[in-house]
């Protein structure tokens, strides 16, 4: 009976376990199930992140904003009726005081025409005071050099043969604001559109990358920005000098010297010396009307700078080809005053708003014998502009935008310039109708020029 048992005991000893079959539909089905569950926590897990990160990021490090750049107004000039108002109208006194004698000023002496002619006739002029007149243009010029900088596009291509190279295109361009963040230059678009890379040379020899920050291509205006941290020790602030923008409404400026800097004579590094000779010409543009400031500089047909006055004040942007052929290699220059509402937005980054007309403004001879409104008066629409999308026709006369009266073209510019890319407007004009004019609104939806 033991041995029995003994026997029992070593075969259940002996019993091998067998494991339970696999069952391989089950095991891909929970491997999918796995990496599909995976897959989505990933996906949700780099979501989060993305969204999060620049939140988290800016309640961390929080970035300082960059300061507008705001350029001053345009200050209003007297007319000369008003000056000599002003001169000849005594100042009222409570009570007269007596004047010691030795604070009495002398009568002013008014000498005519014969008198001044014959005092220029006594100055006589030596080479030595030419030289010396010049070379005192020649140290200024050094000083107007310090706001220029030459701006190099680089742009890689590939040959017939597939080989790569690189083209080169050189520019200039003009400091015109520090935001605190960025160094901010004024150049042609036309020289940069179409560069991979932006190289910047400045006056001393230091090179910076810059990137494109926004451009109105109508108008060839380009603003390129580099940021202050890019320019290292090399730059330090003492040595980043900013142009101050002038006037080019002055009553005066016709006959004014002027300098002409960047590149008048179709190179880099070239000057033209000359005066103003007009200043009451425009280049009629979309939605806006441009001053345009002829001078006596021959340069080249390509040119491309500044115009300076000679109290370092920028008073134009050098633009080629708005003359006539008699006049192709004159120099001539947007004037500053009517773009330094458009300048500001582009160094802000903000698109140039667009409705696509072309006006002038209503003479009073119009007004007074054809009894046309004043306002800006519609000479073109340009075609699938939002304008002609929302029915302005030519010969319509632009009378108030929403709230705002509209008296001459420069008032409609104003306004636009103001507004931002997908605002809604609404156009009051006058249209004429069985011969008199009729009130109607139209509502644009504002787009943009670029």
């Amino acid at each position: 009976m033991s041995d029995r048992q003994e026997t029992n005991q070593d075969n259940f000893m002996m019993e091998k376990i067998k494991q339970r079959p696999i069952n391989k539909r089950r095991l891909v089905r929970r491997t999918l199930i796995t990496v599909s569950m995976a897959v989505i926590f990933g996906l949700i897990a780099c979501f989060t992140f993305l969204v999060l990160e620049p939140v988290i990021s800016n309640w961390l490090y929080p970035e300082e904003e960059s300061e507008a750049i705001i350029f001053p107004e345009e200050p209003e000039e007297m007319l000369p009726e008003e000056m000599l108002e002003e001169y000849i109208q005594p100042s009222p006194s409570p009570s007269p005081s007596p004047v010691p004698e030795e604070q009495i000023q002398p009568e002013k002496v008014e000498l005519d025409e014969n008198q001044i002619q014959e005092i220029l006739n006594q100055v006589v002029l030596d080479m030595g005071d030419y030289r010396q007149i010049y070379s005192v243009l020649s140290e200024y010029v050094k000083q107007l050099n310090q706001y220029m900088v030459v701006v190099t596009g680089t742009k890689s291509d590939t040959d017939w043969f597939s080989n790569e190279y690189e083209s080169k295109n050189e520019t200039t361009g003009v400091v015109i604001g520090n935001n605190g963040k960025e160094l901010l230059i004024l150049t042609d678009f036309s020289s940069v559109k179409r560069a991979d890379h932006l190289t910047v040379t400045f006056n001393n020899g230091v090179h910076a990358d810059a990137q494109l920050m926004q451009y109105f291509q109508d108008g060839n205006l380009a603003v390129l920005c580099i940021g202050l941290n890019v320019l290292g020790p090399d730059m330090p602030p003492e040595d980043i000098y900013v142009a101050p923008l002038g006037s080019s409404l002055q009553r005066s400026l016709v006959g004014s010297p002027v300098i002409a800097m960047g590149s008048p004579m179709g190179s880099s590094g070239s000057i033209g010396y000359g005066v103003i000779t007009a200043a009451d010409n425009q280049v009629s543009l979309a939605d806006m009307n441009y001053q345009l400031l002829t001078t006596d500089i021959y340069g080249s047909q390509s040119a491309n700078g500044v115009l300076f006055n000679t109290n370092g004040q920028v008073v134009g942007f050098i633009t080629m080809g708005k003359t006539g052929s008699d006049m192709r290699n004159m120099i001539c220059a947007y004037g500053i005053s009517d773009l330094k509402q458009m300048i500001s937005r582009l160094t802000r980054g903000d698109s140039i708003p667009y409705m696509g007309i072309l006006g002038v403004d209503v003479p009073s001879e119009a007004n007074e014998q054809s009894q046309v409104p004043f306002g800006a008066y519609v000479r073109e629409v340009e075609m699938d502009s939002p304008a002609m999308l929302a029915g302005i026709q030519s010969g319509d006369v632009i009378v108030g935008i929403d709230q705002q009266s509209i008296t001459k073209m420069n008032d409609y510019s104003n306004y636009l310039l103001n507004l931002n890319a997908e605002d809604t407007v609404t156009l009051r004009v006058m249209r004429q109708s069985q011969g008199e004019y009729k009130e109607l609104d139209f509502e644009v939806t504002v787009g943009e020029a670029n």
